[in-house]
């Protein structure tokens, strides 16, 4: 039986399902994030029936049988008063149409047909509606209709530190950490060196569960490569003039490479053009910058990367997008650093960037505690900020300073000196952390804690 890990979304979920006037619920996230397991585990939990059908498998052919069956009989004239509920009768005779009955559609990338039918689910039963999957073939298959005004939606990503800590039961001393200095030197390092190793082992179900069994580093990257292998396979379902694994090996490596570089960012559509000049180059007999060009537009897609933005002058009202990139997964960017070589100490400090970017990125989604389309870097004059935000709905203003030591960040420390920022936040790695007016430091794995206000 697979170990439970106990997740955020877990609550979201019931409070869907208890919120009065909720539609079908789609559940959208990477692959190997954990959505079909979450979902059947909910589904068990809180409703007495529940029928699953995933679009991948036997269950699959079997419900779009039925469905091709009854289009058939009701345009040679079957008068067929509600077909959703024929439907479902038909794939389960035992169905009944309740509240307490659950019906979940996995893999529904696989079917336009049936997806572009959701809002008939939630009109036509009491029943409710789950439909789940990975964003494969649907961000690129024109027959997907966009169905905002009837679903309601939920984002799974892989596993934060604080579900991590849950994982270790150790999640206790991490609510009762003071930020501040407070706790004793001994909670400090132990969470210290728990961040240290999330971030080499990264939030994936199936890497934590083998860090669990035999908390061996060397396994967990082995696992670590099966979900890469995983979804290179799969992508080249889509995209039929990207043959080589070595492609896309070559691509992950190449958005770790331009992490590695001290830059401001890029100018528009930039980024695009430097990873097509490093992926390229090998394979230029084989493969065009177009082909390249969707296929960052894929990973981002699919939830493997994830861009931010820039803030010129930490002006907020010139957001550039697509400036930078990161990896949505610890243990990714850590594997890639160090595939490409990275210096340890500058590794260290990507890493740590990395980590308060997944941490941004979640805060900006609704209800949204800071402000801005993506996570955002800004300049001052001839220097950077590591991260800029902005509070909601109180509109004050942080220069984040992210570092794997105790050194400082003189931008930030200038922007704050020059009223472009109304605190200077850094979140350090070998800190207590500790406050002196506006500038507030905490350790690097506190920033899930930290509130904007």
């Amino acid at each position: 039986m697979q170990r439970y890990l106990e997740r955020k979304a877990y609550g979201r979920l019931k409070a869907w399902k208890e919120s009065v006037h909720h539609s079908t619920l789609e559940i959208s996230g990477a692959r190997q994030v954990g959505k079909t397991y979450l979902v059947n585990k909910f589904a068990d939990e809180e409703y007495r029936q529940k029928i699953y059908i995933n679009l991948l498998e036997f269950s699959g052919e079997l419900f779009l049988e039925k469905y091709h069956e009854l289009r058939r009989q009701i345009s040679g004239g079957l008068v067929c008063e509600n077909p959703v509920h024929e439907l479902i009768r038909r794939y389960c005779p035992e169905f009944e149409d309740s509240k307490d009955t659950v019906v979940i559609i996995d893999e529904i990338q696989e079917s336009a047909e049936i997806y572009n039918r959701i809002r008939e689910f939630t009109r036509k039963l009491e029943s409710d509606f789950i439909v789940t999957g990975s964003y494969l073939g649907r961000i690129l298959n024109k027959e997907f209709r966009y169905s905002a005004g009837d679903l309601d939606s939920l984002e799974i990503h892989t596993l934060d530190f604080e579900e991590f800590l849950t994982a270790l039961g150790r999640h206790s001393l991490y609510e009762e950490v003071d930020l501040y200095g407070g706790s004793d030197a001994s909670v400090y390092q132990e969470l210290q060196g728990h961040y240290e190793n999330y971030c080499k082992i990264g939030g994936y179900p199936g890497v934590v569960l083998q860090y669990l069994e035999n908390a061996s580093l060397e396994d967990c990257q082995a696992e670590l490569l099966k979900i890469i292998r995983l979804f290179t396979s799969e992508s080249k379902r889509y995209f039929e003039d990207i043959l080589d694994d070595a492609v896309y090996d070559n691509m992950f490596s190449g958005v770790a490479r331009i992490l590695a570089k001290e830059k401001k960012g890029f100018d528009k559509d930039s980024f695009s053009e430097e990873l097509q000049g490093i992926v390229v180059k090998d394979y230029s007999g084989n493969i065009s910058k177009a082909s390249v060009n969707r296929a960052i537009n894929w990973l981002y897609s699919s939830g493997i990367i994830g861009f931010a933005g820039k803030l010129p002058e930490c002006s907020i009202m010139d957001f550039k997008a697509k400036a930078r990139c990161y990896f949505l997964d610890m243990g990714l960017a850590n594997y890639f650093l160090t595939k490409i070589g990275c210096p340890k100490d500058t590794a260290a400090g990507i890493i740590n960037e990395n980590f308060v970017y997944l941490d941004l990125k979640r805060r900006i989604t609704h209800p949204s505690e800071i402000a801005l389309e993506t996570p955002a870097f800004a300049t001052l004059g001839n220097g950077e900020i590591d991260f800029y935000a902005q509070a909601v709905p109180s509109q004050k203003t942080y220069a984040i300073e992210v570092k794997a030591g105790k050194n400082a960040g003189i931008t930030a420390a200038t922007a704050l000196e020059n009223k472009k920022a109304d605190y200077l936040l850094y979140a350090k790695g070998n800190t207590n952390g500790g406050k002196a007016g506006n500038i507030i430091t905490i350790p690097i794995y506190g920033v899930l804690k930290f509130t904007f206000s």
